[in-house]
């Protein structure tokens, strides 16, 4: 007998907007309802990495998920005459797409959660924006973590530049990770964009240093929370432990047998974490009113 068909509850819309002063075709997904939990990420991907949170109904019927794609990344076009420029993340733009998205949406007080790019910039939101946020989770993120690789073959033309990408980051998934997931998290790196994965490691390493700046991070105005997987050796246990100790208030968890795409490449093992922080969120008082 053949399997029925499903259809999973994942929405995806296009959202034209103008981020800090130039339009721009962005596409997200959603699913669920309740208090808004905005997923941000990793470099040289999209969204695609937040669909096991989507379609899971213990987060669902509690959280309204929603997940972009950067400008230039999966299915966000990149803007009109793009041609004529090289990609580069910098923290003002990351920080301006962010808000924007918020603001087209009404979204009140959301929770962002961001992995690797994703978790330094919710750093920054800590810094800078955190009244504006119910609370912050950081996947695999840390203030600042020292290159471990070399970015200039990650745009030649002599090179397929999607397959260096993936090859870059494979080591980073935890040995533990089922098959399927690991493969389906570099899949996403295959796809990238050219020059895209470079562009957004200008943000990581150069940019988006923090150092000297997390201290004034005040949990009190907003819940921080940030989550590392033990196999991490881009951002390292260490590195995450570092930056939170200079953050009063901040509660950090090193998880088990999961690497730098906890949410994509061990959607199971993740959840045992994720779900009693997002439960804590959940029962919070409201703050930073």
């Amino acid at each position: 007998m053949a399997e029925s068909a499903t259809i999973e509850p994942i929405i995806g819309r296009y959202l034209n907007l103008s981020i800090a002063g130039r339009r721009q075709r962005l596409y997200f997904e959603e699913a669920g309802s309740g208090i808004p939990l905005l997923c941000l990420h990793t470099a040289g991907a999209d969204g695609r990495q937040w669909r096991h949170l989507m379609v899971d109904e213990a987060i669902s019927r509690h959280f309204r998920v929603l997940a972009f794609d950067l400008p230039w990344h999966g299915k966000s076009n990149p803007p009109e005459g793009y041609e004529r420029e090289t990609y580069r993340l910098t923290t003002a733009d990351y920080v301006a797409t962010i808000r924007a998205f918020c603001a087209a949406l009404a979204l009140d007080r959301p929770v962002a959660m961001g992995c690797s790019i994703g978790g330094r910039i919710v750093l920054e939101l800590a810094i800078a924006h955190a009244h504006e946020f119910r609370a912050l989770i950081g996947l695999e993120a840390a203030d600042f973590q020292t290159p471990w690789y070399d970015t200039a073959w990650l745009n030649r033309p002599d090179v397929h530049g999607g397959a260096v990408c993936a090859a870059l980051v494979s080591g980073l998934i935890a040995p533990t990770s089922p098959e399927a997931a690991r493969h389906e998290t570099l899949w996403h790196y295959l796809q990238s964009g050219p020059g895209i994965f470079q562009g957004d490691l200008y943000f990581y390493r150069v940019d988006g240093d923090l150092r000297g700046r997390v201290a004034g991070i005040d949990t009190r105005t907003c819940p921080l929370y940030l989550l590392t997987g033990d196999y991490d050796f881009s951002c390292t246990p260490e590195d995450t432990k570092r930056t939170a100790a200079q953050i009063p208030g901040a509660e950090i968890t090193i998880m088990s047998e999961l690497g730098h795409f906890p949410m994509s490449e061990n959607p199971a093992q993740f959840r045992r974490y994720i779900l009693p922080v997002l439960e804590r969120i959940r029962a919070q008082p409201e703050t930073g009113q």
